[in-house]
């Protein structure tokens, strides 16, 4: 395999659009997925549209196991990652108090611990190799509170302050390592985490937009891009820091209020 991302949730949304991008672009790809009808259906179009090679893991990344068995499986096959794109993820509304343990440490394991885990297992061999680059997928949540989503937000502020610092520790290398920081986008995550139900998903972004943002941001080696929503809504963001907290946390849980 060539210029070979290795991308987890690639069976549909903002993954199979990554996919898409890079095979286009003449890329091999590593998909990971829970779904693997979905990866096979995957594997198959962009084979047969790209001429590209589609090389297919099923894994729950909510296994502690599983980004070890991940790394360990390409390197007993020769398999070497040029870009490590980092998209699974899940989310769930409701208290904190009264969601299920289990539901919010799935979620931890996928949205936090695999990233994490994936980041550190293939890192250490871009580095070394002085070439690589890895793509975070966070959110736009990482940059305000979320009552009603309190464990989804703070993972996505891990992922986005974990980018942050990991690109300042390799200014002397050509490896890059970047966020994509999308709004509400159109894809399965809504339905199953429960947020189209609530006012902020209103208006979700194409996926295949986000997936192009984050793709561009990534090859240009940048450290973090937010796509998906207004120019007003960025702005928004910029100003977090300067809105009173509890005015903030209470606009936000007015906003995650179900419909």
């Amino acid at each position: 395999m060539k210029n070979t991302a290795l991308i987890t949730g690639a069976a549909s949304g903002i993954g199979k659009e990554f996919a898409k991008i890079h095979a286009g672009k003449g890329g091999d790809i590593v998909a990971v997925d829970l779904n693997t009808e979905g990866l096979q259906s995957v594997k198959t179009e962009l084979e047969e549209q790209y001429g590209v090679e589609v090389y297919t893991i099923t894994k729950n990344l909510a296994d502690i196991n599983a980004p070890k068995e991940i790394y360990d499986e390409l390197k007993s096959n020769d398999i070497e990652i040029n870009y490590l794109i980092n998209n699974a993820g899940f989310g769930g509304v409701g208290k904190f108090h009264q969601r299920a343990w289990e539901q919010d440490l799935a979620m931890i394991q996928v949205d936090v611990i695999a990233l994490t885990a994936l980041t550190k297992f293939f890192l250490p061999d871009f580095v070394g190799r002085n070439e690589g680059k890895v793509l975070n997928v966070s959110s736009t949540v990482s940059l305000i509170p979320g009552p009603g989503q309190a464990v989804y937000f703070a993972s996505k502020a891990f992922v986005t302050s974990l980018t942050r610092s990991i690109y300042g520790e390799l200014n002397d290398s050509n490896v890059t390592i970047t966020a994509l920081l999308p709004g509400a986008t159109q894809t399965g995550f809504g339905d199953h985490s429960g947020m189209n139900k609530t006012a902020i998903y209103k208006k979700p972004a194409n996926a295949a937009d986000v997936a192009k943002d984050g793709y561009e941001a990534m090859m240009k080696g940048e450290l973090e891009v937010i796509s998906g929503v207004s120019g007003m809504q960025k702005l928004e963001f910029k100003l977090v820091p300067l809105v009173p907290k509890k005015k903030l946390i209470n606009r936000m849980r007015k906003g995650q209020e179900t419909k």
